[in-house]
């Protein structure tokens, strides 16, 4: 990539990375807030959804305000909201305050669909899989998160680990200003909401986010909880355990949009949603703290590079309309990230495992590979071309 380029990509994956690391906190600290309130495994899966059920529906508006205003200008503008959302964050008291400051700040999410354009805008058709693999690799954010915050909470508590963020987004802010280059105007983009009417693929591929990054948000956030839960973990080691997995999902994520850069994206989907079924099916037995670290770990890559072979599909074929696109798959994403916390919160108070659930990302992953393989059969064609750098 050229050096403009490449500052491009680089400054809007550190804006990915930095909004994520605030998206994930309040899951990141859900195990210090549930001893603190003695807060049920359902209260508990509520906390962690409701940041990302509101980032996730934040996505389309935002997407698509991206393409017609320009996506630095949007990325600006929410990481400057980002920075008044966490000092609220900072200061709730309570469970229900604790509910509206996920709210609050689970505008963080929404980053995604905003600097997916400037990648798109900024790198040649050929290699966009591997520059969004690499913007995609902000995922990180999430490992920070449950890494760090804990520590800090522990030893300053919750709310001044909150506070930590503020001088980290004025500083992003400093950074998109002076490496992303200012908007011009996309005609194209004019359509805005159209392309969901005109171009049904753009649906498919959001059932297939919902999967791979539904899983991954899904099992990153909740990963922590569920440590503590079946092996007694402490939250800070809980917490370094889940940054595995997310370290593991993000690196993997680029190894997807390269791969689909070279098979297409929709071999390389194939393979993943094959992997995650089987890898499910292991995690629902919940085997031993020193056996279950593999099949996460496994899910974990598998996800990734579901992750970046869905992201090079739609920068191949919807270059022009990424904002949008990006926006509803991200959406789609990440409401398939906001009902499992809830999910599992609620079958283990019912049935005292997570088993269930587990299952149920099984079968979700062989409907579609179902899907996958029929678009395939039927318009091979077009697929191929669309893939072909």
């Amino acid at each position: 990539m050229k050096l403009a380029s490449s500052r491009a990509v680089a400054g809007a994956t550190l804006a990915f990375g930095v909004s994520f690391a605030v998206w994930g906190s309040m899951a990141a600290l859900a195990p210090i807030f549930r001893a603190r309130l003695d807060l049920s495994e359902t209260e508990v899966g509520l906390l962690i959804a409701v940041p990302v059920l509101v980032g996730s529906l934040a996505r389309l508006g935002f997407g698509v305000a991206a393409d017609r205003a320009g996506p630095r200008r949007v990325l600006l503008a929410l990481l400057a909201a980002l920075v008044g959302a966490v000092a609220l964050a900072s200061a709730a008291d309570g469970y229900g305050a604790l509910l509206a400051a996920g709210a609050l700040v689970g505008i963080a999410g929404a980053t995604f669909a905003v600097g997916a354009p400037i990648v798109v805008r900024s790198v040649a058709a050929g290699r966009r899989g591997l520059a969004l693999g690499v913007y995609g690799m902000g995922n990180a954010g999430t490992a920070v998160a449950v890494l760090v915050l804990p520590r800090i909470a522990v030893a300053t508590g919750p709310e001044r680990a909150l506070l930590a963020f503020v001088p980290l987004l004025l500083a992003t802010i400093a950074i998109v200003l002076v490496t992303v280059p200012r908007d011009t105007p996309s005609a194209a983009a004019a359509g805005g909401w159209r392309v969901f009417l005109s171009r049904p693929d753009a649906w498919v591929l959001a059932l297939f986010y919902v999967v791979t990054f539904g899983g991954f948000v899904a099992t990153s956030s909740y990963l922590p909880t569920l440590l503590v839960t079946l092996y007694g973990l402490d939250p800070a080691d809980a917490g370094g355990r889940a940054a595995g997995f997310v370290l593991f999902a993000t690196v993997a994520r680029l190894a997807g949009g390269a791969l689909a850069d070279r098979f297409g994206g929709s071999a390389v989907l194939n393979g993943s949603f094959l992997a995650v079924a089987i890898l499910a099916i292991g995690l629902a037995f919940e085997p031993s703290l020193e056996i279950i670290t593999v099949p996460f770990l496994a899910i974990a890559i598998a996800l990734g590079i579901g992750n970046g072979a869905v992201f090079q599909v739609v920068g191949t074929r919807f270059a022009q309309h990424a904002g949008a696109v990006t926006g509803l798959v991200g959406t789609a994403g990440g409401l398939g990230g906001f009902f499992p916390p809830l999910l599992l919160g609620v079958v283990r108070d019912l049935t005292g495992s997570y088993a269930i659930a587990f299952m149920l990302l099984s079968e979700l992953a062989l409907a579609c590979l179902v899907v996958s393989v029929l678009a395939l059969q039927q318009r091979a064609a077009a697929f191929a071309a669309a893939e072909r750098p």
